[in-house]
């Protein structure tokens, strides 16, 4: 059994999920979109994650944010972003989005590598880690899902590829790609 705040929930009843960074994942990476003009949400990243919600695996957004604490952009900017992502998407695919608009540096625990995100999405979805996986475009995702006990896979549709010594579990050239080895490796 987990625990999960005061009460117990059998681990039969806790969710799979998949985290996905979303810039350079799932949409072209546009560097500190603050714009819903700039959302390019790449071509077959919405069948994708309807084959992986079909099977029952809860889609979560964790996402940096840090244009908000640059000043870049406001939040305001960022949820307009946000929504225009789930409109190209297609309804309710995605179950929840956590960002974190800290600059590098900062000590934050919710910035990834850190956790803090996965960890409120955890609690806030009844999810069982051990049966998850990360899927992020950069080295600091595949630490992030690592950290909190993830399967990991690195897509090569960001700014910038990944090298061959990857710390991710696997590398996938997008996220259909991915899917295939999440479905694959789904116990």
């Amino acid at each position: 059994m987990h625990l999960i705040g005061r009460e117990q929930l059998p681990l039969a009843r806790l969710s799979p999920a998949v985290f996905l960074d979303r810039d350079g994942t799932i949409m072209r990476d546009a560097e500190y979109c603050g714009n819903p003009k700039d959302v390019e949400v790449f071509a077959g990243a919405a069948e994708a994650l309807r084959r992986l919600k079909g099977v029952g695996f809860k889609i979560i957004i964790i996402t940096n944010q840090s244009g908000i604490g640059r000043g870049f952009f406001t939040e305001a900017d960022y949820r307009l972003v946000e929504g225009e992502v789930e409109r190209q998407l297609g309804a309710d695919l995605i179950a929840a989005t956590y960002f974190c608009p800290d600059i590098p540096d900062s000590g934050s625990t919710r910035r990834k590598p850190e956790t803090g995100m996965i960890l409120e999405a955890e609690r806030d979805h009844q999810l069982d880690l051990a049966r998850s996986f990360f899927v992020g475009d950069k080295a600091i995702d595949a630490e992030c899902g690592r950290r909190a006990g993830l399967r990991t896979i690195i897509v090569t549709t960001g700014i910038k590829a990944p090298g061959k010594t990857s710390v991710a579990d696997w590398v996938a050239d997008n996220l259909a790609a991915a899917t295939d080895i999440i479905l694959a490796h789904a116990v």
